[in-house]
């Protein structure tokens, strides 16, 4: 029987060491606390939020970037280049079915968040200011 393709939300956790998964909830808690303390400071740290990438607008950009840099280099350069496109395309393609290609353990490590994970930490500091 095949393994259905994890939804969409939870490909990446998913596909993320529980480690990982772990130092990011912990960083978020450690945030929240903090704010909690500090609550004149919480619609600041909303104001950051709106402007953090998550995982999938990093992955895009910086995918389409190498692409973008490998076809000027197949054109100008040495055309081997041109098969790097082919190469991060298939990865794309591989992230949007099962949440993982290889750039992803590294932004994860590095401490980059998907959506689901932004938007629990604005929904737990909006409720903080609330309850203020």
């Amino acid at each position: 029987m095949e393994t259905p393709l994890p939804g969409t939300a939870q490909r990446v956790p998913a596909s993320t060491s529980e480690e990982i998964n772990e130092a990011i909830r912990h960083e978020t808690g450690d945030r929240l606390q903090y704010y909690a303390e500090h609550p004149e400071e919480i619609d600041d740290r909303l104001a950051e939020l709106e402007r953090e990438w998550d995982i999938e607008r990093t992955l895009e950009a910086n995918a389409s970037a190498l692409i973008l840099v490998c076809l000027g280099l197949g054109a100008t350069v040495d055309r081997k280049f041109l098969a790097m496109p082919a190469v991060i395309a298939a990865f794309l393609f591989q992230h949007a079915l099962q949440g993982w290609c290889p750039p992803i353990p590294v932004l994860r490590r590095l401490g980059v968040r998907t959506q689901r994970e932004i938007d629990a930490e604005r929904y737990a500091l909006e409720a903080l200011q609330n309850a203020q």
